[in-house]
């Protein structure tokens, strides 16, 4: 194998996961999956609308730019995604979205993968547990 397919194989396993509604909250869901995505060796970022730290990473409360991400994670009903369908399609531009249980949204489903978008209705922390992440 080429020393540069290594790399690549190598750099591919830690592109980002970005967290969007995640909260300092231990008993919410996506505490618990930026807890286990850390664990898990996954770089990541985390977006709430509270501050606070989750494992080390800093929640952040603004939709900042981030580079090479790979999968979002959404943590935010319904109701509340529209304000972030063109921050999450157009911004962060990730290969894939994990809707979580509770979180899907046929609308942004359609809307991400019609830019080439995967959007899978599954939930991370099985995904992690199970080695399919």
């Amino acid at each position: 194998m080429h020393l540069k397919t290594i790399i690549n194989l190598f750099m591919s396993k830690f592109k980002r996961t970005v967290v969007i509604g995640a909260s300092p909250k231990p008993y919410r869901y996506s505490h618990k999956a930026v807890k286990a995505l850390v664990e898990a060796g996954h770089s990541v970022t985390a977006i709430g609308l509270s501050e606070g730290s989750i494992s080390g990473v800093e929640i952040i409360t603004s939709h900042l730019p981030v580079e090479d991400v790979d999968t979002v994670t959404i943590y935010l009903s319904p109701g509340n995604q529209s304000t972030v369908y063109d921050y999450v399609i157009k911004v962060l531009s990730p290969r894939r979205i994990i809707f979580n249980p509770g979180t899907e949204n046929e609308d942004f489903i359609q809307k991400a993968m019609h830019v080439g978008i995967d959007a899978i209705e599954n939930c991370t922390l099985v995904m992690l547990a199970s080695g399919r992440y």
